[in-house]
């Protein structure tokens, strides 16, 4: 009799787990709509349902993962265009190494990179991983309800900028990180696989 009341107990709870778990879908998926970066014509396109894997706060934290990684694609393409074009600073990058800026402008970005010696990327990791930091340990955490990363350097105080014209901004730059994520992934793609994007096939700079 325990046994069969058990097992009435469990598949009554079954039975609710679906209802619960579509809720909760449906909700995430309306978050969505108003967050960032929702613009048309594919307003919360979501095709692998990512939105819905977890909770409100593993959304944040998607969202500001894609934050992050849009802005890190926005510098990283500009300064991909900017060293195949053969800007560089003046002087010396490593007067030990015998390594200046034209060295390293006169390769392939990927190469030059790759040239940099060890200290130079430790000190760019060392940057990077500082950001990182202080970002996360800012105020209320944006998986707790506090705002998504803003800027490190320079800090900008956005306080007073119009709600409305400030999700104007935010969608903008979420929307070019998607952008410059597409573009990036080019640029090492024709750099490593010839052929691999024949709009960028036999240019010099990949």
């Amino acid at each position: 009799m325990k046994v069969a009341t058990l097992l009435a107990l469990i598949g009554s709870a079954a039975a609710f787990a679906p209802s619960a778990v579509q809720k909760t879908s449906t909700a995430l998926n309306g978050a969505l709509d108003d967050m960032p970066g929702a613009t048309a014509p594919f307003k919360g396109f979501d095709p692998l349902g990512l939105a819905t894997l977890g909770s409100e706060e593993t959304l944040a934290w998607f969202r500001a993962a894609e934050l992050k990684h849009s802005r890190c694609a926005m510098l990283a393409t500009t300064g991909y265009l900017v060293q195949a074009a053969g800007w560089h600073f003046p002087g010396m990058l490593s007067s030990t190494e015998g390594i200046s800026f034209a060295d390293l402008s006169a390769m392939k970005p990927l190469d030059a990179w790759a040239a940099v010696p060890e200290t130079g990327r430790s000190q760019i990791y060392f940057t990077i991983f500082l950001a990182e930091i202080i970002t996360e340990v800012k105020g209320p955490h944006y998986t707790k309800g506090g705002d998504l990363p803003t800027i490190v350097f320079p800090p900008i105080n956005f306080s007073n900028v119009p709600a409305e014209t400030l999700k104007k901004k935010q969608d903008a730059e979420l929307n070019n990180g998607r952008l410059a994520m597409i573009a990036i992934m080019s640029f090492c793609a024709a750099a490593n696989i010839p052929g691999s994007v024949p709009a960028l096939a036999g240019n010099p700079m990949f």
